[in-house]
């Protein structure tokens, strides 16, 4: 069976936190996108999402632990014997041998009941004391398993996640809904849409919505910021000037002080990537000088004039 500890690289005692950062570097790591020649990429992505969306889920996650379902969801072969009959004995119980249920004495009203459920012996026609058709025990009876869950991805443009603007998308089974994004949602950020996925004996499985954050023409991401190279002509930067700026959420106007350089920063406060918390980063914009090439009237400008200072010094030339 295939162990989702395994497929992170954690251990099974590891933390919420530890889960979702081993599972955060290998969806980066393994991101079709990035892969798109590695078809055995895209089949490890596919598995690390599944083990990941099991054990971020509590209950799956004890569930497997115990031994009651495996990786995919589904419930394990009765008593966990895997097709074996009844060979191993007993679990837990000492002197149980390899081949059989050992010396001791077993009551085979367990053995059926854990298979049939029910509250007590009956004939094989549901009448009293003749057989299994309703059942031979009293104990819990196992729920019917639910559907598979479906895997999605969305690509969700850079500007729509800093806004968490609503996203549609259409499931296998030709129906559309909207979606809105979470806080903090990124690149492999997963959603699940509770019973959206297959139909099984016990319901629906889920869909599982994975985020793909597709790159700008302009905009880059730096955490929960959002960075630009914004060119400059040389009279703004030296005379200084307000200049229209683009940000993720429409144009505003930037102040370039005078005298400004190229690789300066300026900061626009709550234009970048909306946070778990609600509240919002940042926009840093680069300043790059632009000179024109080969300019007659600038070197006309400049002629007999040059900038004497060692700016270079510090690089120790």
């Amino acid at each position: 069976m295939a162990d989702p500890y395994s497929i992170l690289g954690v251990q099974r005692g590891a933390s919420e936190k530890d889960i979702k950062s081993a599972y955060r570097k290998l969806a980066k790591e393994l991101h079709p996108d990035k892969n798109k020649d590695n078809p055995k990429a895209s089949e490890r992505f596919s598995d690390v999402t599944k083990a990941y969306d099991l054990l971020s889920d509590k209950d799956k996650r004890a569930q497997f632990d115990r031994g009651e379902i495996d990786i995919d969801g589904n419930p394990q072969m009765p008593f966990g014997m895997g097709g074996q009959g009844f060979g191993g004995g007993r679990r837990g119980h000492p002197g149980s041998g390899a081949g059989g249920f050992g010396a001791e004495e077993v009551d085979l009203s367990d053995l059926f009941e854990g298979i049939f459920g029910g509250g007590g012996p009956r004939s094989a026609r549901g009448g009293p004391g003749g057989g299994f058709g309703g059942g031979m025990g009293g104990g819990p009876r196992r729920p019917p398993p639910k559907g598979a869950n479906v895997q999605y991805r969305l690509a969700v443009t850079l500007t729509d996640i800093a806004n968490l603007a609503p996203q549609r998308i259409t499931l296998s089974d030709g129906k559309t809904i909207d979606l809105k994004l979470p806080n903090g949602a990124e690149d492999g950020t997963q959603m699940r849409l509770s019973g959206k996925g297959e139909q099984g004996p016990g319901g629906a499985g889920d869909a599982l919505v994975t985020i793909v954050e597709k790159s700008h023409a302009f905009f880059r991401r730096d955490g929960d910021d959002v960075r630009l190279d914004l060119p400059v002509t040389l009279d703004e930067a030296v005379n200084g000037a307000k200049v229209k700026v683009p940000t993720t959420s429409g144009a505003v106007m930037l102040t370039v002080a005078p005298g400004s350089s190229s690789g300066k920063v300026l900061r626009l406060k709550g234009k970048g990537f909306t946070r778990k918390d609600g509240s919002r980063g940042d926009q840093l914009v680069t300043l790059e000088i632009d000179i024109p090439e080969d300019d007659a009237d600038l070197k006309q400008r400049l002629e007999g004039w040059s900038d004497t200072r060692a700016i270079r010094a510090k690089l120790g030339v």
